[in-house]
């Protein structure tokens, strides 16, 4: 093998720029991608030829070198974030973006930020105005609280809250409800950044209200709750409810923090799920703070809902992390459709995915799960498919224990393993993200809309033909 020769046969980069499919590419993408993808494509293509011995393949990669580029390029100019398809089954998937709003949200959503908006401006007053008088009154109306506010997360909340009204102090946690939320962000970290001192009361299974009472000192600023969303104590436990605690607290003038978490507006009872606490039930309770996420059983943004009493929300809406933590206008616009949509509680299902995933039969998921098995079938592939029960979970640290029955396309090729397959699927033009189990891919239809069943359809029949 002549390796100098084939150095010799690389063309040089003027002549490069001379090739009309360059020149197409340097006209969609500019000079300085084209160049980059040119002097990475040739330094590949002088490594292969450096250290391998196949002549014939190095000459094919010389020819084939323009075209390349010109992917290079294009992959250089395609966005990393992009739609997928989840066959997982995980509803509220953190790796996926959780809740996904519907198409007719994300329509209404692209008309109003895709140009100015009033996001600061009081159309009645013709002034200055403020982002959360478009979003207080609604989430108001729907809790029952006298105020909120929104953050860009539930851990910023959780810290604005601490920040405003603990900091220098103390605040009483039970033991048992000392959580990570993921990514190794803790409560008692949370606290710690906050500037307020966390007193640990009870044991990891029980806490008495009598180990409360103990605790409050001089230096207690508020006692909290924290929902235990990600995991679930069974057995031999026992806690103080958010009623109870706050009947105490009263007696000592001090006011209750509850971190609820996910959050949800409306009794998953109705769909078949365990209880969930519902934010109204806590405004009930008498709680005078409140958070919960916007992108989990609410099925919206992420976010950070905090509503309360009106004089601990006008504190932290002055607080100098407000301005750092503040949401922008798509959370903005995209947290008022989606708590619209909760006006009508009657067909919330129906227009909410996260509630209409998490409220589809067994039954129901079985025959969707014919129909994509049978439209992957008319694709002619060659595969073995077949439809199996299957059991999805709610994800997004949300009802740990709940398992939902469903039904999953199972698919088993001869030619590919099923870890070579996924790898595949993962790399289509829309992504597909499955399960793997027992050598086989399996697409739980429990989180792919009927909508998306025709594209599924046609890239599986490019993989498996």
């Amino acid at each position: 093998m002549d390796r100098n020769l084939l150095y010799r046969m690389i063309p040089k980069v003027d002549l490069l720029l001379e090739n009309e499919g360059i020149k197409s590419l340097m006209k969609a993408h500019g000079y300085r991608v084209v160049m980059d993808a040119v002097r990475h494509e040739t330094d590949a293509l002088r490594e292969y030829i450096r250290t391998s011995e196949d002549a014939k393949e190095a000459e094919h990669r010389i020819s084939a070198l323009p075209e390349r580029i010109t992917a290079y390029a294009q992959q250089l100019c395609r966005p990393n974030v992009r739609k997928v398809i989840n066959g997982t089954g995980t509803i509220l998937h953190t790796n996926l973006g959780r809740a996904p709003i519907s198409q007719a949200q994300a329509d209404k959503l692209a008309r109003v930020v895709s140009g100015y908006s009033n996001l600061e401006y009081d159309l009645e007053a013709g002034a200055r105005g403020e982002r959360y008088a478009h979003i207080e009154d609604l989430i108001c109306r729907l809790t029952g609280a006298e105020a909120a506010m929104v953050v860009n997360n539930n851990a910023a909340a959780v810290l604005l809250i601490l920040s405003t009204m603990t900091k220098g102090g103390e605040v009483i946690v039970s033991r048992g409800e000392l959580v990570e939320i993921g990514g190794k962000f803790r409560i008692p970290d949370v606290m710690e950044q906050s500037g307020a001192r966390l007193v640990e009361v009870g044991t990891t299974n029980k806490t008495h209200p009598d180990d409360y009472e103990a605790a409050i000192s001089e230096e207690t600023r508020a006692i909290m709750k924290v929902h235990t969303s990600n995991y679930r104590v069974v057995g031999f436990s026992e806690s103080v409810d958010a009623q109870e605690l706050k009947q105490m607290a009263d007696a000592h003038g001090l006011p209750v923090i509850e971190d609820l978490g996910s959050g949800t507006l409306v009794d998953l009872e109705q769909y078949g799920l365990e209880h969930e606490p519902t934010v109204q039930e806590s405004v009930r309770a008498g709680i005078d703070v409140i958070s919960f996420s916007g992108d989990k059983l609410l099925g919206g943004p992420q976010a950070g809902i905090i509503i309360g009493r009106k004089r601990y929300i006008d504190q932290m809406k002055k607080n100098q992390l407000t301005r750092a933590l503040r949401i922008d206008k798509f959370t903005v616009t995209a947290l008022e459709l989606v708590l619209l949509e909760y006006l009508n509680e009657e067909t919330l299902a129906d227009r909410l995915p996260v509630l209409r995933m998490l409220r589809e039969s067994g039954e129901s998921a079985r025959r969707r799960a014919e129909t994509l098995c049978g439209m992957i079938r008319d694709q002619k592939v060659q595969a073995d498919l077949a439809v199996e029960e299957v059991f999805s979970q709610v994800g997004g640290g949300s009802l740990p224990t709940e398992l939902l029955r469903s039904a999953a396309v199972v698919i088993r090729s001869g030619k590919v393993s099923a870890a070579g397959l996924e790898k595949r699927m993962r790399h289509l033009e829309v992504p597909i993200v499955c399960r793997v189990s027992d050598d086989a891919v399996l697409l739980d239809v429990r989180t792919i809309p009927g909508e998306e069943f025709e594209i599924v359809a046609r890239m599986l029949g490019e993989v498996l033909a």
